[in-house]
């Protein structure tokens, strides 16, 4: 998957009302764990917006507030995503107390809890009350609200320990109830809203209205990923500011920047910039091999040394052969919290003697994927808010290390399978050049269309192209049985509409063996939790055709099964349709499909394409609306089989403004 999309349906004002203008943003997001990242960036932006329409009490909105913003709406997407998994709604807007209460405004709810002046102690499902809150005064206010569809799930505080198997929680309500004035939780019919109130405050400083919010150039300002990244001081009044706010927009911004790596050594290194100089003076991550026990040689050993970081980088060699040497051992336990090991002072020189190191177990899913460790010179011990601050970060990084090992098997799954769902090679055939484009949207997982070219005897070559109603695994079950079938029936010697019937015989009675494998199942498990789970059906476009060369030409038959029809251009230019639509594959009992035949004469070119042209879009337009692709084909007239390829997949790569958003596949046959 890649960036999360999110729509702003509006940041305005009330014309009708200027009096008193109202600023709302809402978005979409959906239920994974980009979406907290994504629901940041959506209220950073939105705030941005506000400050330069000058809305009222926008020029109160300081850095402090876009912190705090950032770390609620971070902990209510969070707790929506893990707890709910839906998609979640998120809305912001800006006014005063008297006018954005939530719970006031909830006149359909069936419950109503809140926490008005909730200090943060105790579980924030069971602070709340189910009464409206109290009067307050009438100054501005930030309301945040996420809403998810399992209203019945509770909302988790994160007082409660858990096993190191479950997902990231964040740091929990808690913190929400300790930066909002109140905040509460609102249940409707399908829906629960957890929403946090935070103040605008209308008396500024002299020091604070320096630091006012100023659109962009303010964002520039606050503790973004640039500023983790470079080093700061660490000790004294700055140090202690920083812990006790800039940590929790550390903590949303380190896990932005993990969340999207696909690489374990790339979150190695990053977990290093992260950490040093901000937190220590120095950090080593070892990371576990997939298949413990043995090592790239061979030879049985321990885990691998991925990333050494330095504050001082002539030391970095030198503490990394230290460190290869003994890697730390950490006891076996249900939780990873801090363990002291040896401090490496014979690699840190004389200046750094004496000084203390800790280990975190990075342990993602149950499974311990590896050890961050850090040191601090100069102390007998680490402070407990940066132990603390550590350790919920390494829990972040080993998330993001199952990610990225994930995505690393995925993907050499996705590879070996479609290597095996795909001709090692097409075929040449006598008397005609052929040419093929062929681009899978998704590079990491199978696509859902697929090519052939294959020589069926008897002086016969057949080709096909098809499309599969959508991707990954399902598609490549569906490939994985048409593309045998097609050569096995067109070497058997079957007609080309035999073979069509057979394919849509052959998908039919799969889809209903694999139905009664799910309703078995079902019944095996009580009638519980399979409902859904059923197999999806399996329907496939497909454009068939045999060949036959003859001297002057050669003789086509051709059949289309839902599939875009095959386009014929002559030498003068002229395009033509060469057979007729039918139905897909894979959707009727008593299907019967019927087949076109035609010469290809010398410098007659044949274009079969997938959707993926057809359908390509630039706004509401597609490619192929008002004979797009037959106007673009008659444009070739004269070019090779290649250049005809090569200019198609050109104009449709520029006809839109983004890449294409599905699979693109054409083969162009012509007669030589």
């Amino acid at each position: 998957m890649g960036p999360i999309p999110t729509q702003r349906e509006s940041v305005s004002r009330a014309p009708e009302a200027p009096e008193r203008p109202r600023a709302v943003a809402r978005t979409s997001l959906p239920g994974n764990p980009l979406a907290p990242g994504a629901a940041r960036r959506f209220v950073r932006t939105a705030l941005a917006e506000w400050t330069e329409l000058a809305l009222p009490g926008a020029e109160f909105i300081t850095d402090l507030l876009v912190a705090d913003a950032m770390v609620v709406v971070s902990e209510l997407v969070t707790n929506a995503v893990v707890h709910a998994g839906t998609d979640v709604e998120l809305l912001c807007r800006l006014g005063r107390c008297s006018e954005d209460c939530p719970a006031a405004a909830a006149s359909d709810s069936r419950t109503v809890r809140t926490a008005a002046s909730y200090e943060g102690s105790g579980n924030g499902e069971g602070a709340g009350n189910d009464s409206e809150p109290g009067p307050v005064p009438d100054s501005g206010v930030l309301v945040i609200e996420v809403s998810d569809h399992h209203p019945a799930r509770a909302v988790h505080d994160d007082g409660a320990e858990r096993p190191y198997d479950t997902g990231e929680y964040g740091r929990g309500l808690h913190l929400v109830s300790a930066l909002s004035e109140a905040w509460g939780i609102t249940y409707r019919t399908g829906v629960k809203t957890v929403w946090a109130r935070l103040p605008v405050d209308g008396t500024v400083t002299a020091e604070e209205e320096a630091e006012a919010y100023d659109g962009e150039h303010a964002l520039r300002r606050g503790q973004r990923a640039a500023e983790i990244l470079a080093p700061a001081p660490r000790r004294g009044m700055q140090d202690q500011d920083w812990r006790s706010r800039g940590v929790l927009s550390f903590l949303a911004e380190a896990s932005d920047l993990l969340a999207g790596q696909l690489d374990e050594d790339l979150v190695a290194a990053l977990t290093g910039q992260l950490l040093v100089p901000r937190l220590a003076d120095w950090c080593a991550v070892w990371l576990e091999d997939e298949a413990p026990g043995r090592s790239d040689g061979g030879v049985f050993g321990g885990p691998r040394l991925a990333r050494v970081w330095h504050g001082s980088e002539n030391r970095i060699e030198e503490l990394r052969r230290l460190l290869e040497k003994d890697p730390p051992e950490l006891p076996e336990s249900d939780r990873a919290g801090p363990v002291p090991v040896p401090w490496p002072a014979e690699a840190l020189g004389a200046r750094a003697t004496g000084g203390s190191a800790l280990a975190f177990r990075l342990i993602a899913g149950g499974r311990p994927l590896g050890t961050l460790v850090i040191g601090r010179s100069g102390q007998t011990r680490f402070p407990d808010e940066i132990t603390g601050l550590v350790e919920d970060l390494s829990r972040r990084v080993a998330l993001a290390i199952g990610a990225a090992r994930q995505y690393a098997r995925q993907a050499t799954i996705s590879r070996v399978l479609q290597r095996g769902l795909l001709p090692g090679a097409v075929a040449e055939i006598p008397g005609v050049r052929s040419a093929l484009v062929y681009e899978p949207c998704d590079k990491g997982g199978p696509s859902g269309d697929f090519y052939d070219l294959f020589p069926a005897g008897d002086g016969r070559w057949c080709f096909a192209l098809g499309d599969v109603q959508g991707k990954g695994p399902e598609a490549a079950v569906v490939i994985g049985l048409a593309r045998p079938w097609l050569r096995l029936l067109a070497r058997e010697g079957y007609e080309v509409p035999d073979v069509l019937d057979r394919l849509n015989q052959l998908l039919l009675d799969d889809a209903t063996e694999a139905s009664d494998a799910a309703a078995r199942a079902l019944v095996s498990a009580g009638g519980t939790g399979l409902a859904d789970e059923g197999p999806q059906t399996r329907f496939l476009s497909l454009l068939y055709g045999e060949l036959v060369p003859f001297e002057g030409g050669v003789h086509c038959t051709v059949a289309s099964a839902g599939h875009p029809l095959p386009l014929l251009l002559q030498p003068s230019g002229q395009v033509a349709e060469v057979a007729q639509p039918q139905t897909l594959l894979g959707v009727f009992e008593d299907a019967s499909y019927l087949c076109g035949t035609f010469e290809l004469r010398p410098g007659d070119s044949l274009l079969c394409v997938t959707d993926g042209v057809t359908e390509r879009r630039s706004g509401h337009r597609q490619f192929d609306d008002d004979d797009g692709l037959a106007a673009a084909f008659a444009g070739c007239a004269g070019l090779s089989a290649e250049l005809i390829a090569e200019r198609i997949r050109r104009l449709v790569h520029e006809f839109g403004g983004k890449p294409p958003e599905d699979d693109l596949a054409l083969l162009v046959l012509q007669a030589e």
